[in-house]
């Protein structure tokens, strides 16, 4: 059961922020009180129906004693019982601590693993299946640095996602993808082994990352391109480190002041989210075996070409139809991951 007393208080702090709206607060209160209200509204609205139900039974089960209403109220009773559970479990899906990023862009970061040139070839296609998935999300997809192989491969790409929950809906993509297929460089038809590494970092503000710029050194350098005419002759690559955490970044675009822009953007998210996995890790000592926890290291699905196979081994999930999935077809997989991170985190509440 859920606490009533906790109930009282969001339908309370919701009451408060209509009023507080209603009579009119200055331009930048009116922003904070906008966006609580609107993260708020969904569970109260859970609530208020939550809350009929009970009413509506005690009701049914009072006009028991009434003859003319005793037909009626055997009829109502077991909807209602039968309706009773799926609205208390829609409300604690509702209560459910929200991950404060949710709502946020996302960098998306891609470096091939083990593997060589497959690996490479396998980052790309990676690179195009989170294109296409945000295509069909209707978000906005921006590549803003990108370092190609020879053969059509990515040694790195950073990536920026703007769009409704991009962080909500991206996260559980961090970790290893592995591919099992015969490489296009394989003349004997042998299907090899290889990774590419998949990070998924909310975007950071200046106001939730502090760097002090006696923290950070700026190094300029020239960038290294595909050869011939591509190569960027300039001393336009910029490569910043930040001293106490060792985290560097290397942005290579034709303009230096953009690279400057790329990497403090990137620094920024890095560093933030540090700081999550801190706050996370203090918080729940088993939060690596969860899902998003953004472990790097962890190996969270394979891609089988021979079988037409997609495995996600964080949820023993497995789909046959790999060409779709290729395409941007994630959403199933995507939402399998919330219910089972939903699943932990109502457990958690229970104990």
């Amino acid at each position: 059961m859920i606490p009533e007393e906790r109930l009282e208080q969001i339908l309370q702090r919701f009451q408060y922020l209509e009023a507080a709206m209603a009579e009119g607060v200055s331009g930048a209160e009116i922003a904070d009180l906008a966006r609580e209200y609107s993260e708020i509204k969904p569970v109260a609205e859970q609530i208020t129906a939550y809350r009929q139900l009970l009413t509506d039974l005690d009701d049914a089960e009072a006009m028991l004693s009434d003859p003319d209403m005793k037909e009626l109220a055997e009829d109502e009773i077991p909807q209602l019982k039968t309706a009773l559970p799926v609205a208390e479990e829609a409300l604690q899906l509702a209560l459910l601590p929200k991950d404060a990023a949710d709502a946020r862009p996302a960098m998306l970061e891609i470096r091939p693993g083990t593997g060589g040139d497959e690996a490479a070839l396998f980052a790309g296609d990676l690179l195009r299946m989170y294109q296409r998935y945000a295509e069909v999300r209707g978000w906005k997809f921006e590549i803003i640095e990108e370092q190609a192989t020879e053969l059509g491969g990515i040694k790195e790409v950073v990536a920026h996602i703007k769009g409704e929950n991009v962080f909500a809906r991206m996260k559980y993509e961090s970790g290893v993808h592995r591919v099992q297929r015969v490489p296009v460089t394989e003349s004997g038809g042998r299907i090899h082994t290889s990774a590419a590494t998949v990070a998924v970092l909310p975007e950071a503000q200046e106001v939730d990352v502090q760097i002090d710029p006696g923290d950070i050194r700026i190094d300029t350098m020239r960038a290294s391109g595909a050869g011939g005419q591509h190569v960027n002759t300039t001393d336009s690559a910029v490569r910043i480190t930040h001293i106490p955490t060792g985290v560097m970044v290397v942005s290579a675009e034709k303009s230096q002041h953009r690279n400057r822009e790329i990497a403090m953007q990137v620094l920024r998210a890095r560093l933030y989210d540090l700081e999550r996995q801190r706050i996370d890790g203090e918080r729940s000592a088993d939060r690596a075996s969860q899902v998003g926890s953004g472990d790097r290291s962890e190996r969270i699905r394979t891609y089988n070409f021979p079988q037409g196979r997609m495995s996600d081994h964080r949820i023993n999930l497995t789909l046959y139809k790999l060409d779709q999935i290729l395409q941007g077809d994630l959403d199933e997989i995507i939402d399998a991951l919330t219910a089972d991170n939903q699943a932990r985190l109502l457990a958690e509440m229970g104990q």
